[in-house]
């Protein structure tokens, strides 16, 4: 059984970091790739950003280039998500995902149904 478990969500200031985490279990080895997603109230899910199976590539929003950094762990099947700069527009449940696969990430547009397997979502409130 393929499970993803987030946490490190919270409430901070704007201009305040917060690092999520992706733990992964379940999965026979690292051939996938980890997408972060978030999801504001009324609004539909979005792509944030992604890692590929091994890191070498990784992909961004035009919303969250230059603040935000993902980074993963294998050894310790993990997939950090570090937020700088907040806004109170990142104000979200955020989502870890994954789908099979070596050939890069996709995040952007249409890709969330690439996505096999999902999180439970941490939540993420900027407000002063």
């Amino acid at each position: 059984q393929l499970h993803l478990v987030e946490s490190g969500g919270g409430l901070v200031q704007p201009g305040g970091s917060l690092r999520l985490s992706c733990f992964a279990s379940g999965f026979t080895n690292n051939y996938y790739a980890i997408g972060w997603f978030r999801q504001a109230p009324g609004k539909e899910r979005e792509g944030v950003s992604c890692i590929s199976s091994g890191g070498g590539n990784t992909n961004y929003a035009d919303s969250v280039k230059g603040r935000f950094f993902i980074s993963r762990d294998d050894a310790k099947n993990t997939v950090i998500l570090q937020m700088n700069s907040l806004k109170p527009e990142d104000t979200a449940v955020y989502y870890c995902a994954a789908y099979l696969g070596t050939n890069g990430c996709v995040v952007l547009g249409d890709s969330r149904k690439k996505y096999d397997y999902w999180g439970q979502g941490t939540q993420v409130t900027v407000s002063s």
